[in-house]
């Protein structure tokens, strides 16, 4: 059996599919199998595929009707994996020929760690490369994406992925194909907020580990499933739902703490409610499930919908300003 099974969940992503399945052909760790996964795309994808899947270690399976979330790709994948270790290389970034090398030695020395991540580099829709894909914490003392760590998955589910996500991208992550069915894989009921929930149900079972070099080129553009799910038509309720999920798992040790929790996510969900684009069906659900976070949501609402008040009232003006054009004298 190969130690590593890597799973390529595409939908109509042809344009950077050479450059996607060419960079896992080319690692340096070579024990591995591939599987090539296809959602029904109407692009140019399944000839693409098909042409890879004359490579014995390659295996091609395409649906014949859209599963309607990527998360449902993932848990068939990890099915079809015989690894010991799975990574999920999404199909439109791409990776450093020593993404393997570096990453498989972590979990083979380390067997407390559930999954391990790297740093992330930016990559637009030409090619052209930004920043890094982190998350920052002001309030540390120390830029904690600057080296290496493992850490407790429980306290770093309580402390930091309560407040957002940091594993910003699947393709990052290395993780262990037993951890995965242990924890019950996927959820299929989320469109965009499912990746958040799996990395904590893998943190929750042990531990998580970080490498601090970017091996990992993660795509952002218009045709990305978040990019095509507004956070506005659904997403604030799914991450709600998961914030409540990880609050009900690893609930924070002060009500200090808790408070700036209810706070960050009332900076997201407020705006939302505010919002003329969001109907009153949906502010409805957004108010229930900001609800289940926080007791007194209007309370804690009232600092956010001052800013999104003032906000948009200097947008406003700066509209009629360049409409009326400036004063004469």
């Amino acid at each position: 059996m190969p130690t590593v099974s890597v799973v390529v969940p595409n939908y109509n992503h042809a344009q950077f599919l050479r450059q996607r399945i060419d960079s896992i052909l080319a690692q340096s760790f070579q024990d591995f199998e591939l599987i090539l996964l296809d959602d029904c795309s109407t692009d140019e994808s399944r000839t693409i595929l098909e042409e890879y899947a004359r490579e014995p270690r390659v295996r091609l399976e395409v649906n014949e009707v859209n599963s309607g979330t990527p998360f449902t790709q993932w848990n068939k994948g990890v099915r079809l994996a015989r690894g010991k270790y799975v990574w999920i290389a999404e199909s439109d970034d791409y990776a450093d020929a020593r993404f393997l090398e570096r990453m498989v030695p972590v979990l083979e020395e380390h067997p407390t760690v559930q999954f391990v991540f790297c740093r992330s580099r930016c990559v637009d829709n030409d090619g052209q490369l930004g920043g890094f894909a982190m998350t920052p914490y002001p309030e540390d003392k120390y830029d904690r994406w600057a080296a290496d760590f493992c850490a407790d998955g429980r306290e770093e589910c309580r402390k930091y992925m309560v407040r957002a996500c940091y594993v910003q991208n699947a393709s990052a992550v290395l993780f262990r194909k037993a951890a995965y069915e242990r924890a019950g894989g996927a959820d299929e009921s989320l469109r965009i907020c499912g990746d958040w929930k799996l990395w904590c149900s893998l943190m929750l079972t042990g531990e998580m580990a970080y490498v601090a070099e970017p091996l990992n080129y993660f795509r952002t553009h218009n045709a990305s499933v978040r990019s095509r799910f507004s956070l506005w038509k659904g997403g604030i309720v799914e991450w709600l739902s998961v914030v409540r999920w990880i609050l009900d798992h690893a609930p924070p040790s002060d009500d200090e703490f808790l408070k700036t929790i209810r706070a960050r996510h009332a900076d997201l969900w407020v705006p939302a409610l505010l919002s003329m684009e969001v109907p009153w069906r949906g502010k409805g659900e957004i108010l229930r499930s900001a609800r289940a976070i926080d007791p007194h949501p209007i309370r804690t609402a009232a600092r956010p919908a001052l800013a999104t008040i003032q906000r948009k009232i200097q947008r406003h003006w700066r509209e009629l300003r360049s409409t009326v054009g400036p004063a004469r004298t």
